[in-house]
């Protein structure tokens, strides 16, 4: 049946305040398109905030030196490991919540909210230990520079020493997103860095009896936003503030639900692990050209982030939609939202990409000034966003994946296109024909315009309506 609810600047905004409001929750019915506006406005809202949280980060720490901003692109490339079980978990926590909520089964979507959040309260603790006691080594294997250790292990060891926050911010603010309640999980972004910009400044540079951290405060504003928001996370889910309302008797560890998680899981964070492995050994081919360039190179990354993180909320609603429209037995109407996010996301990221072409230099010039830092990140930011496009649709096909439960065959495709293709790809280029840091950026580029033409390959077969979670 054709969408006729076309969506009129008046209309529109009605949907943007209910949006932000989040008292619009059922996505099984009515229009697909207010459907992906509802779901969409505050997914990529919370999605900017925690691009801005990089943002102001880098921002802040780029006044400190150029082996501070060295440090957190080579810890962050360590704590993207982190950040594959906390998607992967949280991929797992989306696709079993929204079927669970399609079905109307709370009692179900509740005891498989609990099964994660014990789940990601265990591997942090786990990663947490090992990131407090090893960070100088850390470092050092990411190939950093004597200077750089001394200057910047403390950042390295508060961050992945506090990964518990963000785990926690991850998975709650999953389990958020497929009741539908994405309004909340944008909201708990808006706290988080609101602290975190306000505090950055205080804990780098030093205000009245706090002293001078440098690098290492920007970890501890970190730390502290996430954690308060992490907080009130927990605060909403007890006081039922949201569609999931969690009561003491809710926790205990229920082996069956747990293995459902950890199976759906599995595939989510083997994908994400491949990926973000890839990232570690990029960073590590990187590392090779000098803090200057390495510096460029997470310059530019961080404000890629800042326009894909929009284009992965709208992402998260296509997974959002395609679970809860599966649970309801419609899956002609989440194939639907598919292809109609996945225009969208396109029209988007085409207009960036076209800001990032022409006005690369003076971006990269707002962070840091440094001619060899300048020269690289343009090269990166232009070359990457060439490809953005390609890009938009394979980020919301990737995503209808997951949100069906069907974390396997992102897997499959992030293994041959990652290990197989970019990383001995990147490296030729940029050691064996000394393309340098230029072979890198290429690598990137044509690895995700193909990831998006076998995405939408395989996922034109229709296997995934098929999966059970």
């Amino acid at each position: 049946m054709p969408d006729t609810n076309k969506l009129t600047p008046a209309r529109l905004y009605e949907y943007f305040i209910i949006a932000l409001t989040g008292k619009d929750s059922d996505f099984t019915t009515g229009s697909i398109r207010k459907a992906i506006f509802m779901l969409a406005i505050p997914m990529v809202l919370e999605m900017l905030m925690e691009s801005i949280f990089a943002l102001v980060d880098i921002a802040f720490v780029s006044r400190v030196s150029v082996n501070a901003v060295a440090t957190i692109g080579l810890t962050e490339s360590v704590i993207t490991l982190i950040y594959a079980i906390a998607i992967g978990l949280s991929m797992a926590a989306t696709a079993v919540v929204a079927r669970r909520v399609g079905e109307k089964n709370l009692q179900g979507a509740r005891e498989s909210a609990v099964q994660v959040i014990l789940l990601g309260i265990t591997v942090a603790i786990i990663t947490g230990i090992i990131g407090a006691i090893y960070s100088k080594e850390i470092l050092g294997l990411m190939g950093g520079s004597t200077e750089l250790i001394q200057e910047g292990h403390g950042y390295t060891r508060l961050m992945i020493g506090g990964n518990i926050t963000i785990l926690l911010l991850f998975l709650i603010n999953a389990i958020f997103r497929g009741a539908g309640d994405a309004s909340v999980a944008m909201w708990i972004l808006v706290l988080s860095n609101g602290l975190n910009i306000i505090l950055d400044p205080i804990f780098i540079f030093g205000w009245g009896p706090i002293p001078e951290y440098g690098v290492m405060g920007a970890a501890i504003a970190t730390n502290i936003g996430r954690g308060t928001a992490v907080l009130f996370q927990l605060i909403i889910l007890f006081y039922g503030w949201s569609k999931i309302k969690i009561g003491i008797s809710d926790i205990v560890i229920r082996f069956k639900v747990m293995m459902n998680i950890i199976k759906v899981s599995a595939g989510g964070i083997a994908q994400f692990l491949i990926g973000t492995s890839s990232w570690i050994f990029l960073m590590r081919i990187m590392s090779e050209f000098g803090s200057e360039v390495l510096a460029g190179y997470t310059i530019a990354i961080r404000v890629i982030m800042f326009s894909l993180m929009p284009s992965w909320g709208m992402s998260n609603a296509a997974a959002t939609l395609v679970g809860q429209n599966l649970g309801a037995n419609k899956p002609d109407r989440a194939e639907a939202s598919v292809w109609k996010t996945g225009k969208y996301n396109a029209i988007f990221m085409f207009s960036i990409s076209i800001i990032y072409l022409c006005f690369a230099e003076k971006i990269i010039m707002l962070f840091n000034t440094t001619p060899q830092v300048v020269e690289y990140g343009t090269l990166c930011l232009q070359i990457i966003a060439a490809g953005y496009v390609f890009y938009a649709y394979g980020m919301v096909l990737t995503q209808a994946f997951n949100g069906a439960g069907d974390t396997r065959t992102p897997t499959k495709i992030n293994f041959l296109i990652f290990w197989v293709l970019q990383l001995p790809f990147a490296y030729v280029m940029a050691i064996t024909f000394k393309f340098g840091a230029v072979g890198v950026f290429l690598a990137i580029s044509i690895a995700e315009i193909l990831l998006t033409v076998l995405s939408y390959v395989l996922f034109k077969k229709g296997k995934w309506k098929e999966i059970k979670v």
